[in-house]
């Protein structure tokens, strides 16, 4: 059994978060990949998450309405705070993974020097950039309820997605 940890988040009035989909995170999951993002992406892609790409984390409060999203930690660590301003501080390492799911906001708070992530999305979706403006209010509420689950879970290639966490 992978150990994971899970965590719940509110609407904070400005990040909407996810009213029913936890984050998932996975320490520790992908350690044997650390350092090789090219290893972590062929295993994201199989696994039935694409749209890869590689570098940091936002060092501002964001979250995608129209896509969830999976973080591979492949180089350092950092603080990121998930679930808006109100939210908490989580520190991640290399091989650590972290499945965000539609709605939930995430900002960089600080990182060790080579810090850097994998990150990728369900096959299918197409992630937007959100930050709590209350213009994007009405239409996102509406996205994070309409995104499908993942068909695959991004660490394991199931089809219990998340452990069953979700669904």
């Amino acid at each position: 059994m992978i150990n994971c940890d899970i965590y719940q988040f509110e609407d904070d009035g400005e990040i909407p978060n996810n009213p029913t989909l936890p984050l998932v995170m996975y320490p520790g999951a992908m350690s044997d990949q650390q350092n090789n993002p090219g290893a972590v992406q062929t295993i994201l892609n199989k696994h039935g998450w694409s749209g890869t790409w590689v570098n940091g984390i936002y060092s501002y409060h964001h979250y995608h309405s129209t896509a969830h999203e999976v973080l591979v930690v492949t180089g350092g660590s950092a603080s990121v705070q998930f679930g808006g301003k109100m939210g908490e501080e989580l520190q991640i390492r290399a091989g650590d993974v972290v499945t965000i799911p539609a709605g939930v906001g995430h900002c960089k708070v600080n990182s060790s020097m080579g810090f850097q992530v994998v990150g990728a999305y369900p096959n299918g979706q197409s992630w937007d950039l959100c930050t709590g403006k209350v213009s994007e209010r009405p239409k996102v509420l509406q996205n994070i309820k309409s995104v499908p689950l993942p068909e695959f879970d991004p660490v394991t290639g199931e089809a219990e997605p998340l452990l069953g966490y979700w669904g």
